[in-house]
């Protein structure tokens, strides 16, 4: 049976009414379903959404508390990737024995086309960016879906079979999967992050590696092989496996060497370009660029489009993104910088003397990894947010001491400036999440930018 008939007359609750949130209850409208959709924010702080939908749809708001009560009255639940499984209401259903599933895992039922499904601590938007980017120069009809901005949900209904899906996956969707089968699944890397969600490294890995158990002998899982962790994974995963590595020459997939990007997928190895042609800058976007390059090779797009991408990809909004330069500082936004192995890359991607604009909500990361990273490069650093006071001690006991603390991004702005001369850099790159003072990552790069733009004025 379609699942659009399965839900007809059905009583879903749909947790959570962020963008994800929002488009799932649509879907399930549109399917005949009997939609409740609860938050524990109030109206007053979520209008947005629950204006879309009451124009919309005729789903039942349930809003400023979690919905205990309301699991005896459904048929099924889908998540938003932000609750916790388990919340008190999630673990109510699951003892009851009431579907619980993400949103992708709800767009998979609706979805026809094969999926390229990419995830990892660091990279993820970058690399599927770049594989849509791919896929598209190769004339292929793509929808780029998931973390990166577009839920999955908004475009399962128009999929046909000859088009392609390049999905980001964070490992808070991945918690509620079921039948969730992407014909390539990608994981760029695994370091410490989210452990306030999932309490340990081995839940956090075992998050991450369920995007390949669905896969059979007919699907690909692309791994990177300069990550040990991942390779600890390889065999759980029934898939063939191809690996990428900046560091090591490989007898297939793809890798550096000679200062050129390879690629072999089976019949031979194929010069794509010359590392130093990549546009986005990093060792880290190196690594990308490899992932990308095999998922999208693999998928049937030529050397010479995959080339071309990279020659011309100009990275993404808050991703090391170059700002401005007022009086010889140049200011970058890499508010995407959520947790400290993806500020470290950023750090070490910066060209010269730098201040660092660090803080934000506490996800229980260790700061001492981020703080040796300093070196020569960052000559101050200037602290907001929950975790200013764990970043500042960590900091002073490893000897760093040029430390400031400050309110506000507008605040961190006008203070790195002052501590900055000509030839500096000023980098916001966090390493933390931003939800303590934040909608999201995306409004505190914004709010970044416009502050750096009014010092020009």
């Amino acid at each position: 049976m379609d699942f659009a008939e399965y839900v007809k007359g059905k009583t879903i609750l749909v947790a959570g009414l962020a963008r994800s949130g929002v488009s799932a209850a649509k879907l399930l409208d549109r399917s005949g379903a009997t939609v409740l959709v609860s938050d524990t924010k109030t109206q007053q702080e979520i209008p947005e959404a629950v204006e879309e939908l009451r124009q919309e749809t005729g789903c039942q708001f349930f809003l400023g508390k979690n919905p205990d009560d309301l699991v005896r009255q459904v048929d099924g639940m889908v998540l938003s990737p932000g609750i916790p499984v388990d919340s008190s209401f999630v673990k109510k259903a699951l003892d009851l024995g009431i579907p619980v599933i993400s949103e992708v895992e709800l767009a998979y039922r609706y979805n026809k086309a094969p999926i390229i499904a990419i995830t990892g601590t660091n990279g993820k938007t970058t690399t599927t960016t770049l594989v849509g980017e791919m896929l598209k120069a190769a004339g292929k009809s793509t929808y780029v879906v998931g973390n990166i901005g577009v839920p999955f949900t908004e475009v399962a209904e128009k999929t046909k079979a000859d088009d392609v899906v390049v999905a980001e996956i964070s490992s808070f969707q991945l918690e509620t999967i079921d039948r969730f089968k992407p014909a390539i699944s990608v994981l760029l890397n695994i370091t410490e992050d989210h452990l306030n969600r999932h309490k340990t490294m081995e839940n956090y890995i075992a998050a991450k590696s369920r995007i390949f158990e669905n896969q059979d002998s007919r699907g690909t899982v692309i791994l990177n092989r300069d990550n040990d962790i991942l390779s600890r994974l390889e065999p759980d995963t029934k898939a063939q496996v191809f690996h990428f590595s900046r560091k090591k020459i490989l007898p297939r997939g793809a890798w550096v060497e000679n200062g050129q990007i390879l690629m072999d997928i089976g019949r031979g190895p194929v010069r794509i370009c010359r590392t130093g042609e990549v546009a986005i800058p990093g060792a880290h976007n190196l690594e990308n660029a490899l992932a990308a390059v095999l998922a999208a090779g693999i998928a049937g797009v030529e050397p010479s489009v995959l080339a071309g991408v990279l020659k011309s990809f100009p990275g993404i909004e808050h991703r090391i993104e170059k700002v401005a330069t007022i009086r010889g500082i140049t200011f970058y936004n890499d508010s995407k910088g959520t947790n400290p192995d993806s500020s470290i890359k950023a750090i070490e991607a910066m060209p010269g003397p730098t201040v660092l604009i660090a803080g934000g909500m506490d996800k229980k990361s260790g700061f001492s990894d981020f703080v040796d990273a300093f070196g020569d490069r960052i000559k101050a650093l200037v602290l907001l947010g929950e975790t200013a006071d764990r970043i500042s001690e960590t900091a002073r006991e490893k000897g760093f001491q040029n430390i400031y603390r400050v309110d506000s991004i507008q605040e961190a702005v006008k203070k790195s400036f002052a501590l900055s001369s000509s030839g500096y850099n000023v980098l916001l790159s966090p390493a933390c999440a931003s939800w303590d003072m934040f909608r999201d990552y995306e409004e505190r790069g914004r709010i970044f930018k416009e502050a750096v733009r009014t010092l020009g004025r």
